[in-house]
């Protein structure tokens, strides 16, 4: 019998040890944001994002002024634990580019740039879809996740990104529910 209750109270030690790490993230994460701190980082949000959509032939995330709908959308849609996350991996991305590069984001070139991207890419999703999806519902989406669908989100609202980076049809004048796309030609912004 004392075989058996050493063996079931090793396994429950184990798994509250176990269990323990995510609740000390979760309570870490739903803590009180410093705002100002998101404020700080409106100069990287905004080299990120022109990063995502860069300037070519149409206008870049900078002239459609997406940083400044990330900002307003992390200070007034999005709960504590969002917040955190996104600031938590502002501050990765400047230490992995110290770390890495010996330099600040700002001072590294467009190749460099897209590595570092490419990095947080792999890093924030895991191999398995369920276990995507679980970090997701407890943690909230990882931070370069939000950072690109929040440049996309932004990009193609702004009057800049519909009308110069898309296709706006100012008044459309029938509805017509697929319009295949001409050679060369950008996506709708409207349908």
């Amino acid at each position: 019998m004392r075989r058996r209750t050493t063996i079931k109270a090793l396994l429950g030690i184990s798994l509250i040890g176990i269990s323990s790490i995510p609740v000390f993230k979760w309570i870490g994460l739903n803590q009180k944001v410093d705002l100002k701190a998101l404020m700080s980082h409106k100069n990287l949000i905004a080299e990120l994002a022109e990063t995502i959509i860069p300037k070519t032939d149409i206008p870049g995330a900078k002239d459609a002024r997406v940083h400044e709908f990330i900002i307003n959308v992390m200070l007034n849609c999005v709960g504590n634990k969002e917040q955190n996350k996104f600031l938590n991996g502002l501050r990765d991305l400047e230490d992995y580019t110290l770390d890495t590069y010996g330099k600040s984001f700002f001072e590294c070139d467009s190749k460099e740039r897209n590595n570092i991207l490419e990095y947080f890419e792999h890093k924030d999703s895991y191999s398995y879809p369920l276990l995507n999806k679980i970090t997701n519902k407890f943690l909230g989406q990882p931070f370069f996740t939000k950072l690109k669908n929040l440049t996309v989100e932004g990009y193609c609202l702004s009057q800049v990104g519909a009308t110069q980076g898309l296709v706006y049809d100012y008044v459309p004048v029938n509805y017509e529910a697929c319009i295949p796309l001409k050679p060369n030609q950008r996506s709708w912004a409207t349908k």
